[in-house]
């Protein structure tokens, strides 16, 4: 009890958990409002089903951690992360089976075969770029642009010892610089060289940072930028690297023992439904389910010939690999 007494004093410091009449209905970790419009599936999901779901703005590393410090008392219900982060979560014991709604239409490599972790919707990295704060550079179109000194003090990405666009942007850069999976070095002297141009790092989503033009360039997924050039009408383009990138899944998993077991699964059966996933795919995210895109989604998106040069990788070896880039980007470059 002392366990759950002080996690629940954790979340009221952060503003997670309300006391009262106001008393979250379900708790999701991970799920921050200004990052793929879990503002807006979580409005719906009260509107839908009456649950209450406060945002909260960890990342994919930070959930983990906080699921694992839990673990003999969970707080959490579900839980939103990167598809490695949903790998290791399940290894570690945190998360258990559920199949929800939809469960036989997600492609089959997309998901655990027990459902301990399914994917969502996926997302192509790439440059966020905030073209009225380039002080009239032009428009980066590959890796090495950002290297150049036009572009000194206005690269952000996200730590890729933590945050999992961070990760996948340093496995976007590898596979683009010659590396593979058992050889990160050519990530590893990427950000070197791009720490010499002083980049911006930070830990968590930094999506209001490029609409200001606080930060000119972000090496982040498509769907944010298309959000900030169609929703916000920010001076925002999109572009996938000449050199090549990759597209990567976001998954969800049930905790294991949670709290409020049946409201979890009712939110993990809504985003994974028809009109769950047509509000993924109005907010410019691929739906795990293709067939809820709407044609007017799709022509916001960049054309078929720029998403050629967007490729999967193995997620297995992808968790496999992250936590000894993230010791030697530690070590090497942080």
């Amino acid at each position: 009890m002392k366990l759950k007494h002080l996690a629940k004093l954790a979340l009221v410091a952060t503003g997670l958990f309300a006391t009262g009449a106001q008393a979250a209905d379900a708790i999701c970790y991970n799920c921050p409002p200004e990052w793929a419009n879990w503002g807006g599936q979580l409005k719906q999901i009260k509107k839908e089903l009456d649950i209450s779901v406060p945002m909260d703005n960890k990342n994919s590393g930070q959930s983990l951690s906080q699921l694992l410090a839990e673990k003999e008392s969970p707080v959490a219900d579900v839980v939103y992360y990167g598809v490695s982060f949903g790998i290791k979560a399940a290894e570690q014991g945190v998360v258990e089976a559920y199949k929800p709604k939809n469960w036989d239409k997600i492609p089959t490599g997309m998901k655990d075969p027990n459902g301990k972790w399914f994917a969502i919707h996926s997302g192509t990295l790439g440059f966020f770029v905030n073209t009225q704060a380039l002080d009239g550079a032009p428009v980066p179109t590959s890796w090495k642009d950002l290297l150049k000194p036009e572009y000194r003090g206005m690269v952000g990405y996200l730590d890729p010892s933590s945050a999992f666009v961070g990760y996948a942007s340093a496995v976007a850069i590898n596979q683009a610089m010659g590396g593979d999976m058992t050889n990160f070095t050519p990530a590893i002297n990427y950000f070197k060289a791009l720490k010499k141009n002083r980049p911006i790092v930070p830990k968590q989503t930094a999506y209001a940072r490029v609409v200001s033009g606080e930060i000119p360039i972000l090496l982040d997924y498509d769907f944010n930028a298309y959000r900030a050039k169609y929703n916000d009408k920010a001076p925002i383009e999109f572009v996938i690297p000449k050199e090549g990138t990759i597209s990567i899944p976001y998954v969800m998993s049930k905790v294991k023992n949670s709290p409020h077991p049946e409201n979890g699964k009712k939110v993990l059966d809504f985003v994974l439904s028809d009109k769950g996933q047509r509000l993924w795919a109005d907010a410019y995210l691929r739906p795990i389910i293709p067939s809820a895109m709407s044609a007017n989604a799709k022509a916001k998106f960049l054309p078929d010939s720029d998403y050629q040069r967007a490729q999967s990788v193995d997620f297995a070896q992808m968790e496999q690999a992250q936590d000894g880039f993230a010791k030697r980007y530690i070590d090497e470059v942080k």
